[in-house]
């Protein structure tokens, strides 16, 4: 029975999956095609490197199912890490979740909130700066737009300061009303909209190296499929749901961006779908309906940005909890509200610190060189699976990884491609092909809509 200070089992497979969903569609989907089509200019090869990319997430997931069903605790990979390469490797993950990983990003997603919620309210979206702080290294400006996105920050963090009941519903909601746009949208472009069938289906070159560069910014789209396993701790029944959200949620999402490409397609040729300007789904939409739909796409990503921070503020301090409980973060972090089960410290802490990276204003470059600590230690996670197999063959599994030993490697061959590619780790100096897709990649992703 769990005592008044400990998290508690409150959430449900469907809960937790509605947390993978959040997490993982943002803005990537919007533009990330554009730059698939440039390297696949075919229509089935384009669709191809989108399930490939699902496929490859589906195994990373159903790795980190077993890991989480094997520690069913807070803190994800740094609880797979610690485990399986020891305190240095977890210490290193944590707080690279801590500094960017998640609080870079809600910060970046914050701005980009502000930015669209300025479309309709323009003093929200205005960067003039207020009041400056001149202090060493980073200056701090104080702007209408850095205020917006601190209200979002701080509006968010009291939801989740309050547990998992209001977080839940709030999470649940926010949710199911980004599937039901992205359905919606779906249903009338195909139903309604001016497209061709024949141009979803269309062939074309494809080459093997320009899928395998194109599964970058596809792997990057997907990212965050892993969300549910920072909770495991709170997922009733963890050995059968964690397993099961990060399948469902993970499923739930290649089966929706596979229906956007498809969408994207219908509208628009592939050879023409790799030169598109400016924004995507607006593109799209004028083709499908004749006109553009920037107030309603613009609403809709209020909305999708808002559930993907929700996501984050809710899977962040469940690693500092876990940390702290280990003496490797601040002890007050490991405290749990005796009324509210939530580690609200860690949840503060997180809220502080994505402020000052608000107002410091170095987000880009700061989210664009921990992405590549993420895909680092994603991979490493997932080679835990081999590790912790060979160390404890006997202790109890109630989910094994679905293809293991084959899909788990794959998953952790391609990372290394992509840490690789790295230009500032590439062995070829940032000269080679890929790197430059990754610089613009990262770049985009910080600087507009952040996928975690």
């Amino acid at each position: 029975m769990a005592t008044p200070s400990a998290l508690v089992r409150r959430l449900g497979p469907v809960d937790a999956a509605a947390i993978v969903v959040s997490n993982v569609i943002g803005g990537g989907i919007f533009f990330a095609p554009v730059i698939v089509a440039s390297l696949v200019p075919s229509a089935r090869g384009i669709l191809l490197v989108w399930l490939l990319g699902g496929l490859l997430a589906f195994a990373g997931a159903m790795a980190y199912a077993e890991l989480a069903a094997l520690r069913p605790k807070a803190g994800g990979e740094y609880v797979y890490l610690r485990e399986a390469f020891g305190a240095l490797t977890g210490f290193l993950s944590g707080w690279t979740s801590f500094v960017a990983g998640f609080s870079g990003a809600i910060a970046a997603s914050a701005v980009a909130l502000a930015e669209y919620i300025g479309r309709f309210a323009p003093i929200a979206g205005d960067a003039t700066p207020l009041l400056t702080l001149p202090l060493p290294l980073v200056p701090v400006v104080v702007s209408p737009k850095a205020i917006v996105a601190l209200g979002a920050i701080a509006l968010i963090t009291l939801v989740h300061l309050r547990g998992l009941g209001p977080g839940r519903l709030v999470q649940n909601t926010l949710a199911g009303l980004k599937v039901a746009a992205i359905l919606m949208f779906l249903a009338l472009g195909f139903g309604v909209g001016d497209g061709s069938v024949s141009q979803v289906t269309a062939g074309g070159a494809t080459t093997f190296a320009g899928v395998l560069l194109a599964l970058v910014p596809v792997m990057f789209t997907y990212s965050g499929w892993n969300a549910a396993a920072y909770v495991a701790e709170e997922v009733r029944s963890p050995g059968r749901n964690v397993p099961l959200a990060l399948g469902l949620g993970t499923a739930a999402v290649v089966l929706i961006y596979l229906g956007l490409n498809a969408i994207y397609l219908y509208a628009i040729p592939a050879n023409e779908l790799g030169r598109v300007q400016g924004t995507l789904i607006d593109s799209v939409a004028e083709r499908l309906f004749g006109f553009a739909v920037g107030d309603v796409i613009a609403a809709f990503t209020i909305v999708s940005i808002a559930a993907s921070i929700s996501a984050m503020v809710l899977a962040g301090p469940r690693v500092y909890f876990a940390m702290a409980r280990d003496g490797l973060f601040a002890a007050p972090a490991a405290r749990v509200h005796p009324r509210f089960h939530a580690p609200v410290s860690a949840i503060v802490t997180q809220a502080v610190w994505s402020g000052i990276l608000v107002l410091c204003g170095s987000l880009s470059q700061l989210v664009s060189y921990t992405g590549f600590a993420v895909v680092l230690f994603s991979g490493i996670a997932v080679a835990a699976v081999f590790v912790l197999r060979r160390r404890e063959p006997d202790a109890p599994r109630p989910f094994r990884a679905w293809g293991y030993p084959l899909a788990p490697a794959v998953f952790v061959a391609y990372s290394a491609f992509i840490l690789f590619m790295h230009p500032h780790y590439a062995a070829a100096g940032g000269a080679w092909p890929g790197a430059l897709l990754f610089k613009q990649l990262q770049v985009r992703i910080s600087t507009r809509l952040t996928c975690r």
